[in-house]
């Protein structure tokens, strides 16, 4: 058995578990020594953040070779068509790379939403609406990036899934320890 950790990070706090600047960490969070983050999240992204102490589960995970889906939900200035939309589904190029092919749809804001701190800027005369975008790439700000590059600027970025694991029932600065088989190779 695997021993894995879902966490639902906050704003603010890094990926790792130490800084010697003295900002927000895992170690703030996670009471569990010798495990590690299957990939990184921003420290201004929130949302799942899949932890191990199986390299050979960590590197499955979040080497794209192994296209695992991570699934983000998305908030952005203004509305995207259906033309930008097919944009970012069809791959986009961000100069230094192009994204592979992804699926992104537009939804309603997600329920049951937390409220962050600092809180969203609002702006009445620019609205916002929700995209949920899944990618089995993950370049570092890419889905920041390309929302920018098709002309709708991230606001709030929550990664919601890593493959089958999803933030359902984690509040933010919670984790749940989960066991699962060892699949072979």
């Amino acid at each position: 058995m695997s021993r894995l950790i879902l966490f639902n990070k906050p704003y603010g706090v890094l990926t790792q578990f130490t800084d010697t600047n003295g900002r927000s960490t895992l170690a703030d969070y996670i009471p569990i020594p010798g495990v590690y983050a299957a990939g990184r999240l921003d420290a201004d992204s929130e949302g799942l953040v899949v932890l191990t102490g199986d390299g050979g589960l960590q590197a499955r995970i979040a080497d794209p070779r192994h296209k695992l889906a991570k699934t983000y939900r998305v908030q952005v200035e203004g509305v995207p068509t259906d033309a930008a939309l097919a944009q970012l589904q069809s791959g986009i190029d961000l100069g230094d790379f192009i994204t592979k092919h992804c699926q992104a749809k537009r939804i309603a804001e997600p329920p049951g939403l937390w409220s962050r701190n600092p809180p969203i800027r609002y702006r009445a005369s620019v609205p916002d609406s929700w995209l949920e975008i899944e990618l089995r790439e993950g370049k570092n700000r890419q889905v920041r990036r390309m929302t920018a590059k098709i002309g709708f600027p991230t606001l709030r970025l929550i990664r919601w899934a890593v493959g089958e694991w999803t933030l359902e029932g984690l509040s933010p600065g919670m984790w749940r320890e989960i066991e699962i088989r060892r699949q072979p190779g």
